[in-house]
């Protein structure tokens, strides 16, 4: 995943957070904005401990192991992120359909996909990326039909796009 999106949670998770006993995730943010995913993810944890703000933290502990390549720990937080009232938004769904992806249940992805195309604040960058994401779960589940059909759209919409350019000739060799 890009590393805007951290750094766009981040500010958002930090936004919300700073009213944590001894400040554990302002503390959080600090270290994914520095790269220190574990630490970041401690101080979350921290965080969850102390029961304020729950739902943030948790969503801090995905990003921080989304960047640690930690999939199930991040598909994890972001559901506890969830579960906990953090808002729905276009970003946390792509993390978690992303997170899918990684762990093979192109599925799920999907399904996390279409939820984030929904999202009422997801930006035109987003549904870019969510749009293209959707072509690769339809790939990685060897729907190729779908996969084509969606590339179809995304080049209609996106006709500068190199990178689509290339999976069209892919999955002209798919049947």
């Amino acid at each position: 995943m890009k590393k805007y999106m951290v750094i766009l949670s981040a500010a958002a998770v930090s936004a919300v957070l700073t009213g944590c006993v001894k400040n554990y995730a302002e503390e959080g943010v600090k270290y994914l904005e520095k790269g220190k995913y574990k630490e970041a993810a401690e101080q979350f944890e921290k965080a969850v401990e102390a029961d304020r703000n729950v739902g943030d933290a948790f969503r801090g502990i995905g990003m921080a192991k989304w960047e640690q390549e930690d999939y199930e720990g991040a598909r994890d937080a972001f559901k506890e992120a969830l579960d906990n009232g953090v808002e729905k938004t276009g970003a946390i769904y792509n993390l978690l359909g992303s997170c899918e992806m990684k762990l093979n249940d192109p599925q799920g992805a999907l399904s996390y996909y279409r939820l984030a195309l929904s999202a009422e604040d997801s930006s035109k960058e987003l549904l870019k990326e969510v749009k293209y994401n959707m072509i690769a779960a339809y790939e990685q589940s060897k729907d190729w039909e779908s996969a084509r059909a969606k590339l179809k759209e995304y080049i209609a919409e996106y006709p500068d796009d190199e990178t689509a350019g290339k999976e069209a000739e892919f999955l002209e060799t798919r049947q």
